[in-house]
């Protein structure tokens, strides 16, 4: 009987045949996640600068926060998608849903995770004006910066494309 040879038999393939002739790296080489992670690194990186930017200040501590330019979730998640769609193509099950992910965590970023940040903002204000002898007075300010605007998110997605492309072309 005939046998089906898969993509996956194909790759299977081809990692034991190079893995027997080079020795094993101590970075990942599956692309699309390295891809998604320097793109993650990239963006978190540059919150720095356009931080400093936009508030004339520099801010170590935006790296490690959420919202901001660029958005470092959009970026990974369209790298991930870009990289899957170079590697395996477009008409790949894998790659459909890397678009999915994508479009549901941008949507995401810019409605309901935007929004929560503002009504934060708008909660923190009205904790501010109550007076000192209000219970409530002297908690802790909520985190405002959790969203991002479509132009954030924009240019996290235009960030997460480049490095993907980047990252395939130099394989």
């Amino acid at each position: 009987m005939d046998e089906v040879m898969t993509m996956a038999d194909v790759n299977a393939a081809n990692q034991s045949t190079s893995s027997a002739t080079t020795p094993t790296s101590l970075l990942p080489s599956n692309l699309p996640l390295l891809s998604a992670f320097i793109a993650f690194a990239l963006a978190q990186f540059l919150k720095i600068f356009t931080t400093w930017y936009k508030e004339r200040r520099w801010d170590s501590k935006r790296m490690l926060d959420s919202g901001g330019m660029p958005s470092s979730h959009s970026s990974t998640v369209s790298a991930l998608a870009v990289a899957i769609g170079l590697q395996e193509g477009t008409g790949s099950p894998a790659f459909a849903v890397a678009v999915v992910l994508a479009c549901v965590v941008m949507y995401d970023a810019t409605g309901v995770r935007l929004h929560a940040g503002r009504q934060a903002e708008l909660l923190n204000q009205i904790v501010c004006e109550l007076p000192p002898e209000h219970p409530l007075s002297n908690i802790r300010p909520l985190r405002d910066s959790l969203g991002h605007t479509p132009l954030q998110v924009v240019a996290g997605a235009l960030l997460g494309c480049f490095i993907a492309i980047l990252m395939s072309t130099s394989n």
